[in-house]
């Protein structure tokens, strides 16, 4: 049964209000257990609980996931970012027998043989290294680029892409700590993932199951899809006490007519928009012009959502538990109101929910 905790001096911030120039990066720090850190998900994707905050009434509400789909009107529409993870963390030797490690970011040619990437340890694997990571995949370090990161390039028998999809590995967030195993393959994806590009998933929508998108679209309510690759910039902490010193990584991101198409006929008959994850919220808010329309197109993003942002394009926000200090949790905040936000952690860490990755959700509405 749904349980409704009413928030004590946490009246509801509209999305987009004043008051964010004075919050700092510590105002975005709570306790936690680390024993709420999940470390693996649970067996039903759907089966996860679901704190509902909601923003008129200041409070909050604890369901389940499932009952998501009770909460969607019909006419409203659903946007999920259909992004796929791809096993990106090539784990292997130096020539001295040392460990190595290199985390595969941007490909930058058709081929897929060269690669924007991350090296570990990054002061030892300087150009001309070699990293092997198998009997017939290597990467070999090129150049060094802005911000600490390399230049790689990868020699196989195999085509590039198989050698990766053979050898890489699942590229867990750092809070899970454990190996990556073969059940990561499919639980760290979304079931609707297809645009393969992201070295993290988009953890929100990993919830749905086949079955509770059917109710959703069986009540009525429409699904459109985008997409946006989620790069490790996405684990990155702020660490400038003024947020606005921040600079958020460049993702790419594609809106297709359709989706555009399909929000923008929600706008104009007064339904809401659902995003799904905080990617789909910088895709849309991007795409999103000042009258309100979605316009259609693809490129990169460095929008930096956070408390003082008036939103456009998303009305309602489903999403998980995020990390102190990040620009996933401002992002929330921004959406929701910091103090009904913070307060809303304070409950789900009481209460026992799972958090980051694999752990519980949140709706805003």
């Amino acid at each position: 049964m749904a349980e409704r905790t009413s928030v004590d001096n946490a009246a509801p911030i509209p999305p987009g209000s004043g008051g964010a120039e004075s919050l700092r990066t510590r105002d975005f720090e709570y306790p936690l257990d680390e024993r709420l850190i999940a470390q693996r998900p649970l067996r039903d994707r759907d089966a996860s609980r679901l704190l509902h905050v909601r923003r008129v009434e200041g409070d909050f509400v604890d369901r389940t996931f499932r009952d998501l789909a009770s909460l969607i009107p019909p006419g409203d529409v659903l946007v999920l970012n259909d992004t796929r993870v791809f096993p990106a963390r090539l784990i292997g030797r130096k020539s001295s027998g040392a460990a190595a490690e290199v985390l595969l970011i941007e490909r930058l040619d058709a081929a897929g043989t060269r690669w924007r990437a991350l090296v570990r340890p990054g002061g030892k694997l300087k150009p001309g290294r070699v990293v092997e990571i198998a009997a017939d995949l290597r990467a070999i370090v090129e150049e060094t680029v802005e911000g600490g990161g390399r230049l790689v390039r990868l020699e196989s028998r195999l085509p590039p892409d198989q050698a990766i999809a053979r050898y890489g590995h699942v590229p867990l967030p750092p809070y899970i700590r454990r190996p990556d195993d073969e059940a990561d393959r499919g639980r760290y994806q979304t079931i609707y993932a297809c645009a393969r590009g992201s070295v993290a998933a988009p953890t929100a929508g990993l919830h749905f199951s086949d079955d509770l998108l059917s109710a959703i679209e069986a009540r009525g309510a429409e699904i459109a899809k985008v997409t946006l690759h989620v790069g490790p910039g996405t684990f990155r902490p702020v660490e400038a006490e003024d947020p606005g010193r921040h600079h958020l990584d460049a993702e790419w991101y594609r809106v297709t007519p359709q989706a555009a198409e399909t929000v923008n006929r929600a706008r104009a008959r007064g339904s809401a928009v659902w995003a799904v994850g905080t990617t789909t919220v910088r895709t849309l808010e991007t795409a999103v012009g000042a009258d309100g329309r979605l316009s259609p197109g693809e490129g990169t993003t460095d929008l930096f959502i956070r408390p003082g942002f008036r939103f456009r394009a998303v009305d309602r926000l489903v999403t998980n538990f995020h990390l102190p200090r990040s620009t996933l949790l401002m992002l929330v905040a921004g959406f929701a109101g910091h103090d009904l936000t913070m307060a809303a952690y304070r409950h789900a860490a009481e209460a026992g929910y799972r958090f980051y990755s694999y752990g519980d959700a949140m709706v805003v509405t």
